[in-house]
C-alpha cells in the first residue's frame, strides 16, 4: 500500500481513535523476560502486553526465563554441573573451600530446599530449623540471633531465612568461581550500567560461552517447536542487569531461527538507549521500541504483516541502509487503561516462584518474599516536578489515572485466574484520592486482599484515610523522603517538608501500615552537616516506630532531569566528555565546592541496616563512621515534637 494512501485512510478515522485491524494471517508473538529479575513473582511487562494483545484477538506466549534459569541452576543436576564445570577449568574454588568440600551435601539437599521455598513442602521447615541439612555456622548464622528474630514459633520464616542464606552462599560461590557477572537480581549489570560504549558488552557476547550462557541456550532449545512457528519475539529489558541476557537470548534465536524478528523494549531501553547510534546492537535485534509498548508492538506486527509501511511504526528504532533511524510516524495514540486489557499471567509457572527472606525485616522482605500480582493505579506521576527525576520522559510525564471500578474488576479477575490475593501496585506515585476510591470499592465488594504501593507523603494521608486504607487490606507503603532537609527538599521541589513526612508516617503507623522510605545522599550543594542531620532525622523516625524500612542511594544525575537541564542552578559542572553512541542516561559531573559524598555511603548503609533490625538506634552517629563527622544540629526530640503538635 502506498504510504500517502495509508495516511489518508488513517486520517479519515476519528482523530486519535485506535482501531488497528490485521489484514493477513495472525502472527504468533512470544514475550520474554530475560534473566534475572525477581524470583518470587513475575515482572509484569509481558503480562501487560499479553493482556493487551488478547483484546485484539492476537495469540501470544510469554516466558519468564528468569525463574526458569534459576530453577535450572539450583537443582541436583544444575549444581552438579556447576561444580563439575569449576573442576574442569582447574579451580574448584578453594577460597570457598567449605562450599567445595560440602558440594555433595548441597547437591543432595537443593531440590528439597527449593521445594520448600516454593511453599510446596512446608513441613520441611522442621528439619531445616533442626539442622538436619546444613549447619548454621556454615551459613554464618547464629542460633541466638535467629531466636531473637523469629522466636520459637516463627518456624516457617526461620526456615525460609536459613534456606535463603544457603541460596545466597551458593550464588556468591558461582560469582567468585564461575561467572563474575552472575547475580540473581542484577545479572551482568556491570556490562550495561552507566556505560557509554557497547564495546565490552559486544566482546563478551562474541566470547566463548560459559556455563550460564549454555543453560540459557538449553532453555531456548526446549522451546524449539514454538520458536520455529513464531514470527516475532519481543524481549523486555527492565534493568541494566537484564541487557546481557536479553541479547544472549536474541543472539541464539537469530542464529537458530533467522526468519524470526526480534524486538527490544522495557525500562532500561526507555531511559538509556534514547540517543543510540551504535549499529552493532541491531546484529541481535530488528526493532527497539520505546515507552508504552502496546501500540508500538501492534504497529510492528502490522508492519511485519505488510499492512503498513515502515514509516508508520510508533516510537521505534530500526537500522537499514540509511543507518540507525528513529521512526514515529504512526497516527495512533497510546491506549488508555480501559483499552489495555487485564494483565494475563496464564503462561507463567505461577507455582514455581521462590520466596526468599534475605533481611529480617517484615517491610523490607516484601520485595523478595511472597507472590504479588502487579498492577498500577495510574500511569505516570501526578506530581512530576522532582528535579532529580526523569520528568521529561513519558513514563513520568504522561499521567493517566485508572477508574477504581476498573481496578477492582482486574483485581477480581486476577484472583480468579491464579488464586493469589496479594497485590503490589507499582505506581510512580499512587494518587491519594484514587487510593480512597479504590479502598471504598474494595470494601463495597467485600474483596479480601493484601496490597501495597508507592506514594508521595501528601498531607492528605491523615489518620482517617489511613484507617480506610487499612480496612481495605493495605499493609504497606513506600515513598521518597529523599534528603531529610527542608532546604534540600525545596531545592528538589519535592513538595513536602520533613515535619509533614513525619506526620504522614505517624498516621500510617497508627493504622498498622508499614512504611519504607527511599533516601538520597550526595545531592548537589548538600553539605556534610545536612548529611549527618538527615541521618539523625531518619534515626528518630525508626526510634519512634513510624518508619520500618529504608534504603540509601547515591544521587545520580540523569540526562532527562531538570538538574541536568539547569546545572548552574545546582552549582555543578557537566563533564565535557559526554559523547556516547550507546547508553546515555547517567551523566558525569563535578561539584567544585562540594564534599566527597562517597565516603559517607558505608556508614549510612551500616547504620540503616542496624536500625531496620532494631539495634544501634541509641548509638552516637559518630559510631557508624571511621572518620570524624559533624555533630548533628537536630534536637533529639525534633520528630516527636512534630508529631505531637500536629493539628
Amino acid at each position: 500500500m502506498d504510504t500517502f494512501q495509508y495516511l489518508y485512510n488513517q486520517l479519515k478515522e476519528r482523530p486519535g481513535y485506535l482501531s488497528i485491524q490485521l489484514s493477513m494471517q495472525e502472527p504468533k508473538v512470544i514475550l520474554i523476560t530475560p534473566p534475572f529479575t525477581q524470583l518470587n513473582t513475575p515482572y509484569p511487562a509481558t503480562a501487560y502486553l499479553k493482556g493487551f494483545l488478547n483484546t485484539k484477538g492476537l495469540s501470544s506466549l510469554q516466558w519468564d526465563l528468569s525463574i526458569e534459569l534459576a530453577l535450572k541452576i539450583f537443582c541436583r543436576d544444575g549444581l552438579t554441573r556447576v561444580f563439575e564445570f569449576i573442576e574442569n577449568i582447574g579451580d574448584p574454588g578453594f577460597e570457598k573451600v567449605d562450599v567445595y568440600q560440602n558440594r555433595y551435601r548441597y547437591i543432595d539437599q537443593i531440590d528439597a530446599v527449593i521445594s520448600f521455598l516454593q511453599s510446596k513442602n512446608p513441613s520441611f521447615a522442621y528439619r531445616i530449623v533442626r539442622g538436619d541439612y546444613f549447619e548454621l555456622a556454615d551459613l554464618n548464622l547464629d542460633e541466638n540471633d535467629l531466636n531473637v528474630s523469629f522466636g520459637y514459633m516463627g518456624l516457617q520464616d526461620k526456615a525460609k531465612y536459613i534456606s535463603s542464606a544457603l541460596i545466597a552462599k551458593l550464588s556468591r560461590y558461582i560469582t567468585d568461581n564461575l561467572d563474575p557477572h552472575f547475580g540473581l537480581s542484577r545479572y551482568a549489570e556491570s556490562l550495561s550500567s552507566c556505560v557509554h560504549s557497547m564495546d565490552d558488552l559486544y566482546s563478551t557476547l562474541l566470547d566463548e560461552r560459559g556455563l550460564i550462557d549454555t543453560l540459557i541456550e538449553e532453555l531456548l532449545d526446549q522451546k524449539t517447536e514454538v520458536l520455529k512457528t513464531s514470527t516475532l519475539v519481543a524481549i523486555t529489558v527492565p534493568f541494566p542487569g537484564n541487557l546481557y541476557s536479553a541479547l544472549r537470548c536474541a543472539q541464539y534465536i537469530k542464529l537458530r531461527f533467522p526468519s524470526v524478528k526480534l524486538a527490544l523494549g522495557g525500562g532500561y531501553v526507555n531511559t538509556e538507549l534514547r540517543s543510540l547510534s551504535d549499529k552493532r546492537i541491531f546484529e541481535f535485534v530488528d526493532f527497539i521500541s520505546f515507552d508504552a509498548g502496546e501500540t508500538a508492538l501492534l504497529q510492528i506486527i502490522n508492519y511485519m504483516e505488510g499492512s503498513i509501511p515502515v514509516e508508520l511504526l510508533k516510537r521505534t528504532m530500526i537500522c537499514d541502509s540509511q543507518g540507525v533511524r528513529w521512526i514515529d510516524g504512526s497516527l495512533y495514540r497510546d491506549v488508555n487503561a480501559e483499552e489495555a486489557g487485564t494483565p494475563d499471567y496464564s503462561d507463567l509457572r505461577i507455582h514455581d516462584y521462590i520466596s526468599v527472606l534475605e533481611v529480617v525485616n517484615p517491610m523490607h522482605s516484601l520485595w523478595s518474599d511472597g507472590y504479588w500480582n502487579k498492577l498500577t493505579m495510574a500511569n505516570g506521576c501526578y506530581w512530576k516536578k522532582c528535579t532529580f527525576c526523569d520528568v521529561s520522559l513519558p513514563y513520568i510525564s504522561d499521567y493517566m489515572p485508572h477508574h477504581a471500578t476498573l481496578l477492582c474488576d482486574r483485581v477480581e479477575k486476577l484472583i480468579q485466574d491464579n488464586s493469589r490475593s496479594g497485590f503490589h501496585f507499582v505506581d510512580e506515585a499512587a494518587p491519594p484520592a484514587l487510593m480512597k476510591r479504590f479502598s471504598e470499592e474494595i470494601l463495597s465488594r467485600n474483596i479480601q486482599i493484601s496490597w501495597w504501593t508507592n506514594i508521595r507523603f501528601e498531607k492528605s494521608f491523615n489518620y482517617e484515610l489511613c484507617e480506610l486504607l487499612r480496612a481495605s487490606g493495605c499493609i504497606a507503603v513506600t515513598g521518597g523522603l529523599e534528603v531529610a532537609s527542608d532546604r534540600l527538599l525545596k531545592l528538589i521541589n519535592k513538595g513536602v517538608s520533613v515535619v509533614q513526612v513525619a506526620r504522614v508516617m505517624d498516621a500510617f503507623a497508627a493504622s498498622g501500615i508499614m512504611v519504607h522510605a527511599y533516601l538520597m545522599y550526595g545531592f548537589p550543594t548538600q553539605t556534610e552537616q545536612e548529611t549527618v542531620d538527615s541521618l539523625e532525622m531518619v534515626r528518630q523516625m525508626f526510634e519512634l516506630g513510624i518508619l520500618q524500612s529504608a534504603h540509601w542511594h547515591r544521587f545520580a544525575l540523569t540526562v532527562h532531569s531538570p538538574v541536568a537541564c539547569e546545572p548552574k542552578k545546582y552549582k555543578i559542572l557537566l563533564s565535557t566528555d559526554s559523547s556516547s553512541n550507546f547508553a546515555n542516561n547517567e551523566l558525569e559531573y563535578m561539584e567544585p565546592h562540594g564534599i566527597d559524598h562517597s565516603r559517607y555511603g558505608d556508614g549510612l548503609r551500616k547504620s540503616l541496616y542496624n536500625f531496620m533490625h532494631g539495634s544501634g538506634i541509641d548509638f552516637d552517629l559518630q559510631a557508624w563512621f571511621d572518620f570524624n563527622i559533624p555533630r548533628t544540629s537536630i534536637s533529639p526530640d525534633f520528630i516527636a515534637n512534630a508529631i505531637e503538635t500536629e493539628p
